[in-house]
């Protein structure tokens, strides 16, 4: 599971939510208000972001790849 696509991109959009929303709590600034008009919007893209990485996680987990069994096969199968 740890190299599952939806674990990789689950995690980086976590952590770029987390980036997105510590940024807005720590950097809230009368200039970048002005420019959104009013909007936090490091605030809500991280908001976003952590809940679609919730929802790749979640679908990780509750569907995990299954790779088929291969039957073993053995040299008498290749001489015949």
């Amino acid at each position: 599971m740890l190299f599952d696509i939806r674990t990789i991109i689950g995690a980086l959009l976590g952590l770029y939510g987390v980036v997105l929303v510590a940024t807005s709590l720590l950097q809230d600034s009368a200039a970048q208000e002005v420019k959104t008009g009013g909007v936090d919007v490091n605030l809500w893209a991280g908001l976003g972001m952590a809940g679609v990485a919730v929802i790749f996680v979640g679908w990780a987990l509750l569907r995990p790849v299954q790779v088929p069994e291969v039957p073993e096969q053995t040299l008498e199968d290749f001489t015949h």
